[in-house]
């Protein structure tokens, strides 16, 4: 897309924005209804596009991931949104009395959304979501590293939403860095911290507030009263659905010294019953791409070089950071070679890229610890995670973690699913972004409140106007008295 029809079409959204500022409850819905008759009568075309995309992810894991979690959000939305839009009543102070005032939630006008490519729906429609029940216009620029399913939603939004509505922006990256430069009246962008730093820097250049949900890496803490057998099976499942390529995945496992083999057994045994195959399994998505691959196994050769042991989780998968034992390993076609076997990584410390970088793949680094007081030290010298996993059954520890600790959100004796709970804010905290897009939250996050006094036609506070005196004095003690 050319920089003269991009800006043509934000102009186009920006005029309708102001020109119908006040966006009717009905319409809202409508919005989100015609969202709604997208997503059910186009999930398999959807699905269709994310598995092009990545080469091997199945139409069912797209259904868990995207499309389900998309469903359920309209469907709540829709519940609240009358009283999410409502004038908001406030108590009016005595000395303000008989005056009363409330909060008038307004749209705040063009919301631009830049989405990533590891849930490509799911990623792009959710905040768009919550923009438009705000009653805001959308522009929404999905990834390029998922063309086809770009191409699609492009498609889409272009048959059920007018272009001064919803529409969808295809382009590269330099599409992407003119797309975070327009005078948004809020940018919300979900990628790595480095992208996220660009952007707000582009954004900061008209005011523009913004969203940035940006990972990091997450710790998972496994606490010294744990069944590592249940434990090991959430963890797996959180760290390998899509393949590790999850901003909440848990990044690294803090794990009580002396039970190493135990976990890894545990780990293993977890592997082998999601996934009883790695090659061709239908189950287990693809790296995106093979530059993704290749990153993650230089990381895992600077490890090894470093003293770090890598214990793969697949017969003969061993020889896969070796270039050149790549077929020795297993007979990979075009795309399930991209369809890397999970590991385990021992001994590994913070000169490494592993320790360094979120991972986003099947890598998972385990670190030994003698105390709770050293996890809580290490969690804190680091940058806030955008997630942090804790399972244990005293809740006394849990609770010191909690309180200790800060992160974006933080799941009990499980992983990932605070963020498909619908009554939860979801986002980071420093380096792992900043503002929450779920839930109501999210709706004031991409709304206005504009703060209203109506004055009534006798008011005690011209009893406070100059000149001062001794009635001015009296009424301050009676003021002063009923604080």
């Amino acid at each position: 897309m050319s920089s003269m029809d991009l800006h043509r079409i934000f102009d186009l959204q920006y005029q309708a924005s102001r020109a119908q500022v006040d966006v009717p409850l009905l319409v809202r819905r409508e919005r989100l209804l015609r969202l709604q008759k997208m997503l059910d009568e186009n999930g398999p075309a959807l699905a269709a596009a994310v598995q092009a995309d990545f080469g091997m992810r199945s139409a069912r894991v797209t259904e868990l991931l995207d499309l389900l979690l998309l469903r359920q959000q309209l469907k709540h939305t829709l519940r609240n949104l009358a009283r999410w839009s409502g004038r908001q009543r406030v108590r009016t102070p005595l000395m303000l009395q008989p005056g009363k005032a409330w909060i008038e939630r307004q749209p705040l006008g063009v919301v631009g959304i830049i989405s990533p490519w590891n849930y490509p729906v799911q990623l792009a429609l959710a905040p768009a979501i919550t923009a438009l029940a705000a009653g805001n216009r959308v522009m929404l620029k999905p990834s390029e590293l998922t063309p086809h399913t770009s191409s699609q939603l492009a498609s889409l939004v272009s048959q059920f939403f007018a272009p001064e509505e919803f529409c969808v922006i295809e382009g590269d990256v330099g599409v992407a860095t003119q797309f975070s430069g327009l005078q948004f009246d809020h940018l919300l962008f979900t990628g790595s911290t480095s992208v996220g730093r660009r952007v707000a820097q582009a954004a900061a250049a008209h005011l523009t507030p913004t969203t940035l949900e940006l990972g990091g890496k997450s710790p998972c803490i496994v606490a010294a009263d744990c069944n590592l057998r249940e434990v090991a099976l959430k963890i797996a499942h959180g760290k390998l659905v899509n393949a590790g390529q999850t901003c909440i995945a848990p990044d690294f496992v803090l794990l009580p010294r002396g039970r190493e083999a135990e976990f890894a057994d545990a780990f293993m045994e977890a592997v082998r019953k999601l996934y009883p195959r790695i090659s061709g399994n239908p189950d287990y998505t693809s790296i995106l791409t093979k530059r993704h691959l290749a990153r993650l196994k230089q990381m895992l050769r600077q490890a090894q070089g470093l003293g770090a042991q890598v214990h793969w989780m697949q017969e003969g998968a061993a020889a896969q950071p070796d270039e050149g034992a790549e077929t020795q390993a297993m007979a990979w076609g075009d795309s399930v070679e991209r369809q890397m076997a999970p590991a385990l990584v021992f001994g590994a410390t913070g000169e490494m890229q592993l320790m360094q970088e979120e991972i986003f793949g099947p890598i998972l680094p385990v670190i030994s610890y003698e105390r709770m007081d050293d996890v809580i030290k290490a969690i804190n010298a680091s940058p806030r995670p955008l997630a942090l996993y804790w399972f244990g059954q005293d809740e006394r520890v849990r609770d010191a973690v909690l309180s200790r600790t800060v992160s974006g959100g933080v799941c009990v004796n499980d992983t990932l699913l605070h963020v498909a709970h619908e009554n939860l804010p979801f986002g980071g905290v420093g380096e792992s972004g900043w503002g929450a897009y779920h839930a109501e939250q999210g709706f004031l996050r991409f709304t206005h409140q504009k703060a209203v006094f109506v004055q009534s036609r006798w008011s005690a506070t011209s009893l406070m106007y100059p000149p001062y005196g001794a009635r001015f004095d009296r009424m301050m003690e009676w003021i002063r008295r009923w604080l």
